[in-house]
């Protein structure tokens, strides 16, 4: 059973999410603050969180941030802010989508699901592909090909690849990168500003063109994202 932990400090919406997702046959926990979600996080393992931005005690995106520090469970923000900026600063904090407020329940729960599919392919596919099959990842064999010829990478660099190809499209900050590539008491030298070395050290290697980069994009001011378009998974690779 699909387990989903929602947020939000207004009954109203509790109790209308509940509803819906209860017809779904999901099993439903709620939070009504930042606290009590966070020690539901941990208690709970939900599948999904839907979090509003607005709490009485710690906002959505200190509840985000201090998530994916531990976790990678997919996070369905909630929000009235409508600003490109404030929805942007969102998906950087780790948030996998969201809904502006006010909102159909019913798109709710087809965003929600929308995204449980993609991270399930994800956990199943033994090669992720991108870009027509310009660039595959054999996740069992640790191979990367680009146009058809093998790729070297250090360690540390397919650690990064592999994250950020993960979640195409998501931006990561250079802690969250650094976090990544740690993962299993992996080492990396120095500070943060490593990961740009890194990260430069890729682009050389699965770029055609490393000035002019396709799938290892800088967000300026934010760190790094993704750009490949996905195509099928392939899970008998």
């Amino acid at each position: 059973m699909t387990k989903i932990l929602i947020v939000d400090d207004e009954h109203m919406i509790l109790e209308v999410l509940e509803a819906y997702f209860e017809k779904e046959g999901w099993q439903i926990f709620l939070a009504k603050n930042g606290v009590e979600a966070l020690k539901k996080i941990k208690e709970n393992a939900p599948d999904i969180v839907i979090l509003d931005l607005m709490l009485p005690d710690i906002s959505g995106e200190e509840v985000c941030r201090l998530t994916r520090k531990e976790s990678d469970v997919p996070i369905l923000m909630l929000t009235a802010k409508s600003a490109e900026e404030d929805l942007i600063n969102g998906i950087v904090i780790g948030a996998d989508d969201y809904v502006t407020k006010p909102f159909s329940p019913r798109e709710v729960v087809i965003r929600a699901k929308a995204i449980l599919r993609r991270v399930k392919k994800i956990g199943i596919a033994n090669k992720l592909s991108f870009n027509h099959g310009d660039m595959n990842i054999d996740l069992a064999k640790k191979v990367v090909d680009i146009g058809g010829n093998s790729v070297i990478l250090t360690p540390i660099e397919y650690k990064l690849l592999v994250g950020m190809a993960s979640y195409p499209g998501r931006v990561y900050s250079r802690a969250d990168l650094l976090d990544k590539v740690q993962e299993g008491g992996a080492y990396v030298e120095g500070y943060e500003r490593s990961v740009d070395t890194h990260i430069k050290n890729l682009r050389k290697k699965v770029e055609a063109d490393s000035r002019h980069p396709v799938y290892v994009l800088t967000v300026f001011g934010m760190g790094y994202k993704f750009g490949g378009t996905p195509d099928a998974f392939d899970t008998t690779f």
